[in-house]
């Protein structure tokens, strides 16, 4: 990592303990950056240190670790109840709360009072010029849309706003080398690349199950077995969580057309707190693994 501690003071903060933001703070930490976690809530806060150490020790048994660094990524993490508490001077801060326009652009104006050196959205689908309107130095702000989880899938999807820098594109491009990710690079519209390609997937099978077509199960088996891909759209869906689809596919309707209007079924099931595999229910059922730490979700107060 030399060239990326010549370029960026190897420290992050975190802003978040959902699951994205633990995800990110573990590959960040085991890459040996010094991880800040921001998170207001006590519970979330005790889960999300258990999942990284958690993780870490699994990292040692399936070989991809060893104890000394396993150990390193345990004590390379802290968490803190407030973005003011974050240290000055960072050398990168990742914003990941919910995809809501209005939370995400507060806490976006509080992370820049901290003066990092660069500043990062992990939003899968909402604009980063809209969202760098309140900056004062949009020129150091990007897109970096991790997928989950994230220290399985190796990509990061890079967004360039119309002020992003070539300067902080580059950066962020070599910082997600760095911690053993592939990028793409896509301009600021909506969805970028990753989420639109995925989710009108998902939305089309939603819609079919709704009508009877196919089951769960069998929608999910025709794109696994005919398409080879490794999961289906459903399970997906629940892996990622029925209520980030449905914030997703409300904000793509908006700019790009009814095709992404959330399907009824989609709607009533997060209605019911059916949200997927993190309530243990959602278009499957997903039993509680032993020893799995509480859920860990982003919540939507402030984070200041």
């Amino acid at each position: 990592m030399p060239e990326i501690l010549e370029a960026l003071t190897p420290t992050i903060g975190v802003v978040g303990g959902g699951t994205m933001g633990v995800g990110i703070a573990y590959v960040f930490a085991v890459a040996g950056w010094q991880t800040t976690v921001v998170e207001p809530d006590e519970a979330r806060a005790r889960a999300l240190l258990l999942t990284i150490g958690d993780t870490a020790t699994q990292g040692v048994t399936r070989g991809k670790l060893t104890e000394d660094q396993a150990a390193a990524v345990s004590g390379s993490v802290r968490r803190v109840a407030s973005i003011a508490e974050l240290q000055s001077g960072l050398g990168l801060i990742v914003e990941t709360v919910p995809e809501r326009f209005e939370l995400k652009q507060q806490v976006l104006a509080e992370i820049e009072l901290r003066h990092p050196e660069m500043i990062a959205t992990n939003t899968s689908a909402l604009s980063i010029d809209a969202l760098a309107t309140e900056l004062a130095r949009p020129a150091c702000f990007v897109g970096m849309h991790f997928f989950n989880p994230v220290w399985s899938l190796p990509m990061v999807e890079l967004v360039r706003g119309a002020a992003t820098s070539d300067a902080t594109v580059e950066r962020a491009r070599r910082i997600a080398t760095a911690i053993g990710k592939e990028t793409i690079t896509v301009t600021d519209t909506p969805g970028f690349a990753t989420s639109r390609l995925d989710l009108i997937a998902s939305l089309e099978a939603m819609r079919m199950l709704e009508a009877g077509v196919a089951s769960a199960d069998d929608i999910d088996r025709a794109m696994v077995i005919a398409y080879r891909h490794p999961i289906g759209p459903l399970r997906l869906s629940d892996i990622v969580g029925l209520d980030v689809r449905l914030d997703i596919a409300r904000n793509l309707a908006l700019s790009l057309g009814d095709r992404y209007a959330p399907p009824s079924i989609l709607e009533a099931k997060v209605a019911a707190g059916e949200l997927g595999k993190k309530s243990g229910r959602g278009f499957f059922e997903w039993p509680a693994e032993p020893n799995t730490p509480p859920n860990v979700t982003s919540n939507d107060r402030g984070l200041s």
